[in-house]
């Protein structure tokens, strides 16, 4: 009898997902009950506007049918039976998009001295707040931890969104990060791929000094498991890692090396000498175009991560959101930015005008972009109120409101294999849906007008998620 390795292996990854049509929606404990809104078994949200995720003009005055966290009808009003025994919301006025399926978040946040605290109560209860109801944790600096509350989450024991669990970093040495384990070669890197996805881990992360004969060995590995790997590269150029078959790339192009002169194999030039040569770079050039039509041939996505970008951009707007903050991180983050606008070092405004270009023409060649926000930096990237602004940066870059929605939805679910489910508003999808108070396809920043979250049907308070977290983000 012939076995197809690759076939099991998907669906093996499948099952680990949580990706099966079979699965059901889990009993919540008390501890989730308590920020939940509305839970009964068929729900009927009327006269909504429904902004559906595909890119697809609004369709006014709808009625979406929720029964058992599934979506059973969908369409206009007048035409839509309400079912007996369904609790009945009248949205008039009010937005219906997707679920936001993001894919560059972490558990953890910087509090000073380059130390990274894990943040997982605090922080998956605000990305479920701001609309945030599937995420990959691209990177992970706390082992089981981030797989264990995924599990935990899935099982619904506590409140956050969908997790896909990123595997600890894969890097090599030279970063002296304590929190990372540096690879010793290429069987090294297969051993740790293989370790992560027997522990549990769902996707994989490699980053900056990382050989390319180590992505190499783990992107063999995870595509045996079935899994995908991304990067946060340095030492591999772009052009490198597509030939290595790597899966994604982040932080758009902010972070590629392709361009910086003298670049050594394997070696990393350092994160500012790679930004440095990309500011020179003309997004018009026949050199920028190669690199794009070559990621695009080999079917790699790039995420886009304006919010953490922006925060060391002069000139830019406050971060929302930093009033959840513990007030020490809050002031810290306050003289960061205070020194940074009084510097007006024009390099990063600058190179964050140029990456916005750069992306959009990625996405006019074919290429998939999804959006992740990564709270990392300097701090003052506030999970779900990031993930809100991650949209608005992108209508700022060009794109409209329905592409900047479709790119934070219907595209992280289509990088996750999972559209059967989520990413889009259709009948026999999974219900996790955002209801906005206003009209984000025309006016963007009503993206922030949160008032419930619905995953698997279950309906989320957003103000009540906030609210148990508010002023102690930081410590927990």
């Amino acid at each position: 009898m012939s076995i197809d390795i690759r076939a099991v292996a998907l669906v093996a990854a499948c099952v680990a997902l949580g990706t099966t049509a079979a699965a059901q929606r889990p009993t919540l404990s008390p501890n989730v009950r308590k920020y939940v809104s509305i839970d009964t078994p068929t729900v009927a949200l009327t006269h909504a506007r429904v902004i559906d995720g595909t890119g697809a003009p609004p369709r006014e005055n709808q009625t979406i049918v929720i029964r058992n966290g599934r979506i059973a009808a969908l369409g206009d009003a007048a035409s839509v039976q309400q079912p007996a025994g369904a609790q009945i919301i009248d949205l008039t006025g009010k937005s219906v998009i997707p679920g936001l399926v993001m894919m560059h978040e972490h558990l953890y946040y910087p509090t000073g001295g380059g130390t990274y605290a894990n943040l997982s109560e605090s922080f998956t209860r605000l990305y479920l707040a701001g609309g945030v109801t599937s995420m990959r944790t691209a990177g992970n600096s706390n082992g089981y931890g981030e797989i264990n509350i995924a599990n935990e989450i899935r099982r619904g024991e506590k409140p956050g969104p969908w997790i896909d669990a990123t595997a600890p970093y894969l890097t090599g040495p030279g970063l002296n990060i304590t929190q990372f384990y540096e690879l010793k070669d290429a069987a090294d890197a297969t051993r740790m791929a293989s370790f992560w996805a027997d522990a549990g881990a769902t996707s994989f992360k490699a980053y900056m000094t990382i050989t390319r004969a180590e992505l190499a060995a783990a992107v063999k590995e995870a595509h045996r498991r079935g899994l995908k790997i991304t990067g946060h590269l340095c030492s591999v150029t772009y052009r490198e890692a597509a030939a290595l078959g790597i899966d994604n790339l982040e932080h758009g192009f902010f972070v590629a090396t392709d361009f910086a002169p003298g670049k050594k194999p394997d070696v990393c030039p350092g994160q500012k000498a790679g930004m440095t040569a990309l500011a020179a770079v003309d997004p018009n050039g026949a050199a920028f175009k190669s690199l794009v039509a070559d990621l695009v041939a080999h079917h790699v996505a790039l995420t886009s991560t304006l919010t953490v970008f922006e925060t060391f951009a002069a000139g830019q707007p406050e971060p929302p959101g930093l009033d959840v903050l513990d007030p020490i991180l809050e002031d810290d983050f306050q003289k960061f930015r205070a020194t940074l606008e009084a510097k007006k070092d024009p390099f990063y405004p600058d190179l964050f005008a140029k990456e916005r270009k750069m992306e959009v023409q990625f996405v006019q060649a074919g290429g998939l972009l999804l959006a992740g926000t990564d709270p990392t930096g300097a701090g003052g990237v506030i999970p779900g109120y990031s993930d809100q602004r991650q949209i608005e940066l992108l209508v700022g870059s060009g794109f409209s409101p329905l592409e900047a929605i479709r790119i934070c939805t219907l595209n992280g679910a289509t990088y996750l294999g999972r559209t059967k489910d989520i990413g889009s508003i259709a009948v026999g999808k999974q219900a996790d849906l955002v209801v906005i108070d206003g009209n984000p396809a025309a006016n963007v920043s009503d993206i922030r007008k949160v008032e419930t979250v619905f995953k698997q049907g279950v309906g989320y308070d957003p103000a009540k998620l906030i609210a148990s977290v508010k002023g102690k983000v930081g410590l927990f």
